[in-house]
């Protein structure tokens, strides 16, 4: 290990570390009440948590069916946190999702007056579910309360209850009747999560499970209050120079530039990632590594997170979509050759 993260390597005070393993603590305790009805998918429930400690917002794409809905409502329910489902469609007006002043007449003087009603926004995980299905007009709604968690209505600003998270669900792309999200607000997304099909045997577990009765309650072992607590605690983790070098090597490579990029870089890559990239991955960094015990960030740490934080970050241009080059297949041969600094771990 490298001296400069030696140094570093402790949160400063005995309420910190207490904070830290109650956070690794409830970790546990959050996937063990998650198991009683979400089978599988253990790279995707990572990565949720990691959000959820954090204070990101995520993107979780997949094909129908999947239980990406079904995930974030668990979890909604788990902690106990005010839940909203909006499901995007053409015909959705941003009005929907943020709420609207509406004439309503006061019993007590007769007269009548404007009255802000909060819309579905207004909860603790929203759940924006298929997202892509409705025009960027509507998607961009989402802007505001995603990154400052508030909403404005006629010029009137409402703050939103922390915590506060989206979570929006996606269809590929390639199908009918979708929108692509503007680069802007895929920016906003703190992790591009993948979910796959499970293996045969969770497979066949999830057939038996939902064929049968189900009644489950759930423990709320961890709170809303909890989960701020953790985000706080998250940004006081050190992070040592060498590893903060080797996040902007990671992210500004990805950068096409005639003058220093990777070939491949300039071949297949219209835009690369933005510094919020670097932000995501550092916070995402020192998630894992308190949710792994660990008081400093590692190198593979940041390995880990590469995928989610920058695959959605990447835009292809129309060489790689026409030779079928991937995002990941991109950030893996990114992460082959950006060395680590050498005084590193």
């Amino acid at each position: 290990m490298d001296s400069k993260i030696t140094e570093q390597a402790a949160l400063e005070s005995s309420d910190d570390i207490a904070v830290a393993e109650r956070l690794r603590a409830g970790r546990d305790e959050i996937l063990s009440e998650l198991r009683k009805l979400i089978v599988g998918q253990e790279d995707v429930i990572d990565l949720v948590l990691l959000s959820l400690f954090v204070g990101g917002n995520s993107l979780i794409v997949g094909v129908p069916g999947l239980a990406k809905t079904l995930l974030i409502h668990t979890i909604a329910q788990v902690l106990d946190l005010k839940f909203s489902r909006i499901q995007f469609t053409p015909d959705l007006m941003p009005s929907d999702i943020t709420g609207t002043d509406l004439v309503q007449e006061d019993p007590k003087t007769g007269r009548r007056k404007m009255v802000f009603m909060p819309g579905p926004i207004f909860a603790n995980i929203v759940l924006a579910d298929e997202i892509n299905r409705t025009p960027p007009k509507t998607q961009a709604a989402l802007l505001e309360a995603m990154q400052e968690h508030r909403v404005t209505v006629q010029g009137e600003t409402y703050v939103l209850e922390e915590p506060f998270f989206v979570f929006a669900t996606q269809n590929p792309i390639e199908l009918e009747g979708t929108y692509s999200l503007p680069e802007a607000q895929l920016d906003r997304f703190m992790f591009h999560i993948v979910m796959d099909h499970l293996p045969k045997d969770q497979e066949m577990a999830v057939v038996r499970s939902t064929t049968g009765l189900q009644n489950y309650e759930f423990k709320h072992a961890v709170t809303g209050r909890d989960i701020v607590a953790f985000q706080e605690l998250v940004r006081k983790v050190p992070v040592s120079d060498v590893v903060l070098e080797y996040v902007l090597n990671v992210v500004r490579t990805t950068r096409p530039s005639p003058n220093g990029s990777p070939d491949f870089i300039n071949k297949w890559v219209a835009y690369g990632a933005s510094v919020r990239a670097a932000q995501y991955m550092v916070l995402g960094g020192k998630a894992r590594a308190l949710m792994q015990g660990r008081y400093h960030v590692s190198f593979e740490d940041i390995r880990a997170l590469a995928h989610p934080v920058l695959r959605h970050r990447i835009l292809r241009n129309f060489h790689a979509e026409s030779e079928r080059i991937t995002t990941d297949q991109l950030i893996d041969q990114l992460l082959d050759i950006v060395p680590k600094p050498s005084s590193g771990m």
